[in-house]
């Protein structure tokens, strides 16, 4: 599993089409990867397992998401304010 996950992560260009997100609009999808990443990379912490299949979910949100949104979300985080469910 390993390896499939580290080849897509070779071949990875862009975000690749989400049927849960059909739209032209993409903020969702932008939205919903970033909380999966720092999902992900919670309970891959809470396991003391290796992080690196988060990565698919950090290089989908950084390919849809505006910096300056993340920029934000990130400083919400640290401040304890953020409004996602992580």
């Amino acid at each position: 599993m390993a390896e499939d996950i580290q080849a897509k992560l070779e071949r990875y260009k862009t975000a690749p089409f989400d049927s849960r997100f059909p739209n032209q609009n993409q903020t969702r999808n932008c939205w919903q990867n970033y909380l999966d990443f720092h999902r992900c990379e919670k309970a891959m912490a809470a396991k003391g397992a290796d992080a690196s299949p988060c990565q698919w979910y950090y290089r989908v949100y950084k390919s849809l998401c505006p910096t300056s949104w993340v920029t934000t979300w990130d400083e919400y985080r640290e401040e304890g304010t953020f409004p996602g469910k992580i």
